[in-house]
């Protein structure tokens, strides 16, 4: 169309040219008019490309989400383990050969109850050797009070004689005491969980050569690990999530105890959930703990994915009638694949949550249904 103008233009002048000379004044309106009609001409062709630019672009296709206010919860995840206050490996107090194991695995048992015997055949006899002189010294003893009663005998020989039977008594006593070590009692009461022990080995203290281990199953708790970097972010009364991939189960809970001094060596605190019993729990289970450290019951959330980082901060795409809008956001927590709006939405936006890598600010788009 240029191109007709210009031929235009060219065919004007050379008529001007042929019909004679017609002053300056007139040669002026002339070109001014030709310069106006090329202007309109050149709205005109801009107008027409732009048309053909738009008719020619096809539509971006995106889905859409409305935005609506929802209970929005943070969560802190770490790995976790169940584990029992009071889980005991019962020893001997003192070496010796194992004489009988009373208990079975999966026994309950009571704080005290006897569970095996060592050999103590030596103090036992030594026990019973002692047992005659103790009658004899208690016999000379109160023959001596009577005596010393009737003013016979002296105050020398009474006290004499009471000191030769307390010392036999308490011999008997320490013989008595130190057989006692070599029974093996059960420290709390709860289930036998293992017995590593029987009739034949030589047991130590401390369960070295083996035990019979106790486990309180109703004093369970689960116990996580948490960086420093979490320390004053989570608290006690923290609302918990257990997760158990293994049993296909969780359970809600609290927070019981969040420790307040950082180990210097791991620089980790620890956090502990009280559970008490369980059946289907056990100690050194493994487990997702899930500790809610932040919540909004009207929130505004995205997926985390649409959030693009720009030059301007974050961005994500909203569809403005068929069209798509770059929008500045202000994001806050960051849980589950979701992340909080804290400003840039509104409830009723439609965020673009597929195709918006496909589009620009002001092009045209398709909503998929």
């Amino acid at each position: 169309m240029k191109h007709s103008l210009y031929i235009l233009i060219t065919t004007l002048a050379l008529a001007s040219c042929g019909g004679g000379k017609t002053g300056d004044e007139k040669a002026e309106a002339k070109l001014a008019q030709l310069k106006k009609q090329r202007s309109e001409i050149d709205i005109q062709i801009k107008e027409l490309e732009s048309k053909v630019k738009d008719t020619t672009k096809k539509a971006t296709p995106v889905s859409v989400a409305v935005v609506k206010p929802i209970d929005f919860t943070a969560y802190v995840e770490v790995q976790a383990q169940i584990l029992s206050d009071e889980n005991v490996i019962a020893s001997p107090q003192s070496p010796g050969t194992v004489k009988s194991v009373l208990v079975r695995v999966g026994d309950k048992v009571r704080k005290g109850q006897l569970l095996a015997t060592l050999d103590a055949t030596v103090l036992q006899q030594q026990i019973a050797q002692l047992e005659p002189n103790i009658q004899l010294l208690k016999s000379l003893y109160e023959k001596q009070q009577k005596l010393w009663a009737e003013n016979i005998g002296s105050e020398v020989q009474l006290l004499s004689a009471k000191a030769n039977y307390e010392a036999a008594i308490k011999q008997r006593n320490a013989l008595t005491a130190q057989k006692d070590l070599s029974r093996i009692v059960a420290p709390i009461d709860g289930v036998v969980d293992a017995v590593t022990i029987k009739e034949g080995d030589v047991a130590s203290p401390g369960g070295i050569g083996g035990g019979i281990r106790i486990v309180n199953f109703n004093k369970l708790k689960a116990e996580a690990t948490l960086g420093e970097n979490y320390l004053g972010k989570v608290k006690t009364g923290d609302n918990v999530i257990l997760q158990f991939p293994d049993l296909n189960d969780s359970l809600k809970a609290k927070l019981t105890y969040v420790a307040q001094a950082v180990d210097p060596i791991s620089r980790a605190f620890v956090a502990q959930v009280r559970l008490g019993y369980n059946a289907k729990l056990h100690p050194n289970m493994s487990c997702k703990m899930k500790i809610a450290n932040y919540e909004n019951a009207n929130a505004i959330v995205v997926p985390v994915s649409v959030i693009q980082k720009t030059a301007n901060g974050d961005m994500l795409y909203i569809a403005d009638g068929d069209k798509a809008k770059s929008v500045i956001v202000t994001t806050g927590r960051i849980s589950n694949g979701q992340v909080e709006i804290l400003s840039g939405l509104h409830a009723g936006d439609k965020i673009i949550t597929e195709g918006f890598e496909e589009t620009d600010n002001g092009e045209q788009i398709k909503i998929m249904e």
